[in-house]
Parts: C-alpha cells; structure tokens; sequence
C-alpha cells in the first residue's frame, strides 16, 4: 500500500496553488539555489518547474520565490521569507490532516483493491 495515502491540494479556483509536488520542488529550489537545478534533481524539464514556480507566484497574494537571470555571476532562485512561511504552512497541515484521519484513512486503505 505504499502507493494509498491522502494527498493534500489546496486551490485558488481551479488552479493548484500547492500540493505535495510544488512543496518538493520548493525543497529542491531552497537546497539547490536555482530553478534550473532543482529541476535537474527532480528530473523534470527546466520549463516544467518555472511553470510551477510562475502558478505558485501567481496564486499567492506575495511571490514564493524570487529568481535572478544567469549572468556574469550566475542566477540562481530562492525562496522568500513567505515562500518559507507557506511551505511550512503546508507541511504542518499535513501532518495535522494525517494525525486527524489516520483510523479512518487507515479504515479506507485496508479495503482498496491490493492491484491498484
């Protein structure tokens, strides 16, 4: 069952504001200091990850990361002072959610099909 669990998406109208794939990438960006490694690390396409980046930025009423162009000292990306605050936000609430559902998910797991 390794691959049945809760998954958390929070929505600014039909858009993804966050979920567990933007929050791995803002780990990424944080620990890899550009957009460009992160995706690299996260073997997906450099415009793959600024797309996420730009809808995260987008949804929130202050960017969560904020990126300089390549240059004669480098680019790089990072996260804000409110990206942080966000990503933490949304950790927290997980860790919550799943304290909170654990006997009933626990309940709905243990009944799913095992070929799923």
């Amino acid at each position: 069952m390794a691959n049945k669990h809760l998954k958390i998406r929070i929505y600014n109208g039909g858009t993804v504001a966050m979920g567990p794939g933007k929050a791995e990438l803002l780990e990424t960006i944080d620990t890899c200091g550009s957009i460009s490694s992160a995706a690299k690390q996260m073997q997906m396409s450099y415009r793959r990850a600024w797309e996420l980046v730009d809808v995260m930025n987008k949804c929130f009423n202050q960017p969560v990361v904020t990126s300089a162009s390549g240059g004669q000292h480098g680019g790089g990306a990072h996260l804000t002072d409110f990206g942080r605050f966000i990503l933490k936000s949304y950790r927290d609430l997980v860790v919550k959610a799943q304290l909170a559902t654990e006997l009933e998910l626990n309940q709905i797991l243990s009944n799913l099909n095992q070929s799923e």
